[in-house]
């Protein structure tokens, strides 16, 4: 298990996401988006239409997804 911030996947804030893999952390990170979102978290917004804008350039989101593994990866096990 590994940990990765928010702030770590490009969000405003501390809070950690707990995973076995990369993919785990990037879902609770678009889970804890859209949830802050929805609560009218207008800092969390910016994070939220960046990740919405992503996925519509496949070349710029596989970039930030491969730098989301690797940074993933080279963290400590929990």
């Amino acid at each position: 298990m590994r940990t990765m911030t928010c702030r770590q996947l490009g969000g405003p804030c501390d809070l950690g996401h707990t995973g076995e893999t990369a993919d785990d952390v990037i879902n609770a990170q678009d889970r804890h988006l859209k949830e802050a979102e929805k609560a009218g978290d207008a800092t969390h917004q910016e994070a939220r239409d960046a990740m919405k804008a992503r996925w519509r350039h496949p070349k710029r989101s596989m970039d930030w997804y491969r730098g989301a593994k690797q940074a993933f990866a080279e963290l400590p096990e929990d």
